[in-house]
């Protein structure tokens, strides 16, 4: 009977931890998705704001119509990313496009000192902060989940879960890892 007792203990301490370590995975791919979802937010809050830059430089540089278009070619192209390598793609071809206007701009000291272009480029700034912070959290994330996933004995659940591991969000050009520099 004693030994009936501790079988049953077992197998309810099993389901209990089958049941945790599950809960456990498919909390850490729902952070996974949510921490993807914000840099999507912080990326359509940066591309929301390059129509409004790129019609301040317009006026003071009119002649620089190459640069202006790379920007907004590069924003077309992040706004129908998707998938993490694209949208970390569309994400540094942006950053690239942002650093030749923002190099332009240099060449204008009116547009420089103007009150809207300065309003633009804080909150590009700010908006720059937020991308960089997304992506970290996004890969603290993606650490856990593919961590989870591929150690003893989480790996055995994975499976049942349907998890499995999920990619850094990377950008290819070390160039692109930084953020523009907005000096003026």
């Amino acid at each position: 009977m004693g030994t009936t007792w501790i079988i049953i203990a077992l197998v309810v301490l099993f389901v209990l931890f089958a049941i945790m370590t599950y809960n456990k995975l498919i909390r850490l791919n729902v952070s996974v998705d949510e921490a993807f979802a914000q840099i999507e937010v912080q990326l359509k809050r940066r591309s929301d704001l390059i129509p409004n830059l790129v019609e301040t430089v317009k006026g003071y540089a009119a002649h620089e119509k190459t640069t202006l278009e790379n920007v907004v070619a590069a924003r077309a192209k992040a706004t129908t990313a998707s998938g993490v390598a694209d949208v970390a793609a569309a994400d540094g071809a942006v950053t690239q496009a942002l650093r030749g206007l923002l190099a332009v701009v240099e060449n204008y000291p009116d547009l420089k000192a103007s009150s809207n272009f300065l309003a633009l480029q804080e909150e590009l700034g700010t908006t720059e902060n937020k991308v960089s912070f997304a992506r970290q959290f996004y890969n603290d994330n993606v650490r856990s989940l593919n961590q989870a996933v591929k150690t003893f004995p989480s790996n055995l659940f994975a499976g049942l879960a349907k998890v499995g591991a999920r990619d850094f969000y990377v950008v290819d050009d070390p160039a692109d890892r930084q953020a523009p520099t907005v000096k003026f």
